[in-house]
């Protein structure tokens, strides 16, 4: 079990990396490109990038099921099965998005005058969503190529492949700009990098997998394989449209403007989940190499763990985020936000901590091959959410989207962990809630005298960092348990060991 931790950890370290980087080096190559560009020929390339993603669907679920179903294979020790089923979700997610890239590539000038680009940029823009098209199926491709590297937990081959050639392209861009590449250039870049991680996946795969290579398929596993991704689709259709409802009611039924505030608010609440969804990678093939009940045990250990780890993490940073919101705000985006993106921002919060959480149950259903159940729950919850979110957005404005987002989500949580127990076989108890609540109450602290006060200063920062320090102490000595605290000192040996 120490070791399985270990390899999830890691590995969720790794990821996290990998999704952090890019953005570091998209928000300091942005502003070039921006100039290099114009306002018009960024608007674009946002929108040559954005049109393929549109049919994210394309690849029928099957970088997921991939992951799962070789996840097994390989847990089993049958090497050869999870090489054909490799191939087979690359054979079925060829079949299956090719013939969208090729639509693209042959009406990619009506797509883009259908989308207002002007004249001026018409050819240059249909060109560049041609070059999107095949840079569409090459992502889906990666997505299954790497699945040798999932099923071993060796994210940090997976980072430095996928990431690598991601950041090169990106930095490339301006680059590509600034000697006249145009639009169409900087696509080609961005397509040159998925091609060179492509051929690095399947480079890394086959010293990872001998017989990687090779022209047969699992037909037996094609049919669940199909039913897992499909139910995948469906709830994936249905997600886009949870996760976009609220936005659209609200520009309709209050304005632009306050779409504006609420954006900036939502985005940047949604970066909190960046951890979570990196310890989601590395858990999906981790649960799938621990189904059957003679693996119950283990995988609810670990299970329980990954929950406490995301716990123990999410209050501090909530705090931190709380008092530095209404100050971020205004100096990244102006007094306006600062002043209408704050409140909604709390709010957000108060959903965003059940909605960090809920990210392990969903992949403990997904890893017992249940991904219908997302499609029912998802299509449900959308009936009853565009009814809340109409209810309370026409009646509270941004407050009201924020809230109906919140509800939502902590509903959906809720009902996630009871399919988790009853789906997948794992709990969660609570046997350190008193000891937890004390020290999150000690975290929350420094939130007394900045909502007196009204603002950071060196007293709000000063309770802070003891706060801060007291938690950790209290977590280390009174939350975690003793196999916890003996594996964490044994990191840290190791680590400082070198």
């Amino acid at each position: 079990m120490a070791g399985m931790t270990t390899r999830v950890v890691k590995g969720s370290l790794w990821t996290f990396a990998g999704q952090v980087m890019p953005i570091g080096i998209s928000l300091l190559t942005a502003p070039f490109v921006i100039r290099l560009l114009g306002s018009e020929g960024y608007g674009v390339l946002i929108l040559v990038g954005l049109i393929p993603t549109y049919f994210s669907f394309a690849d029928f679920g099957m970088g997921i099921a991939s992951t799962k179903f070789a996840s097994e294979a390989y847990a089993r020790g049958s090497l050869d099965d999870e090489a054909r089923i490799v191939r087979t979700a690359g054979l079925i997610t060829l079949l299956t998005s090719l013939p969208i890239a090729v639509v693209l590539i042959l009406f990619s000038g009506s797509i883009i005058a259908f989308f207002g680009v002007s004249d001026a940029m018409h050819a240059e823009a249909s060109t560049a969503l041609k070059f999107g098209a095949v840079t569409f199926v090459l992502t889906f491709l990666n997505s299954i190529f790497n699945t040798p590297q999932l099923t071993r937990l060796r994210m940090e081959l997976n980072t430095f492949v996928a990431s690598g050639f991601r950041i090169l392209g990106m930095i490339a861009v301006p680059f590509v700009l600034y000697f006249g590449g145009g639009i169409a250039g900087a696509v080609l870049v961005l397509m040159a990098a998925q091609l060179l991680t492509l051929l690095g996946n399947l480079f890394v795969s086959e010293r990872l997998l001998p017989g990687f290579f090779g022209t047969s398929i699992n037909s037996a596993a094609v049919r669940p394989m199909l039913k897992f991704g499909g139910a995948l689709v469906g709830a994936g259709i249905a997600g886009i449209l949870l996760s976009n409802a609220e936005k659209g009611i609200l520009a309709a039924t209050v304005s632009a403007e306050a779409l504006g505030f609420y954006s900036v608010a939502f985005t940047v609440a949604g970066m909190m989940t960046l951890f979570s969804t990196s310890m989601t990678k590395s858990l999906m093939p981790a649960f799938s190499q621990l189904q059957g009940p003679k693996n119950l045990e283990r995988l609810d250990a670990l299970y329980s763990r990954a929950l406490r780890v995301n716990l123990i993490l999410m209050v501090p940073a909530l705090v931190l985020l709380a008092i530095a919101a209404k100050t971020f705000f205004t100096l990244w985006a102006g007094e306006a936000f600062g002043r209408e993106s704050t409140f909604p921002f709390y709010i957000l919060l108060s959903g965003l901590a059940f909605n960090m959480l809920a990210y392990l149950p969903h992949v403990s259903i997904m890893a017992a091959g249940r991904t219908d159940i997302f499609a029912k729950l998802y299509w449900l919850e959308l009936i009853i959410y565009v009814v809340l979110v109409w209810a309370l957005t026409t009646n509270f404005g941004i407050i009201g989207a924020a809230a109906a987002w919140s509800i939502r989500v902590v509903a959906d949580a809720f009902l996630l962990f009871w399919f988790a127990r009853r789906i997948a076989g794992v709990t969660f108890t609570m046997n350190f809630a008193n000891r937890f609540v004390f020290a999150a109450a000690v975290m929350a602290a420094p939130l007394v005298p900045y909502f007196y006060y009204g603002r950071i200063d060196l007293a709000v920062i000063t309770i802070a960092a003891a706060s801060l320090f007291v938690y950790s102490l209290l977590v280390w000595k009174f939350v975690l348990g003793r196999d916890e605290v003996n594996w964490l000192s044994g990191r840290f040996r190791t680590l400082f060991s070198h």
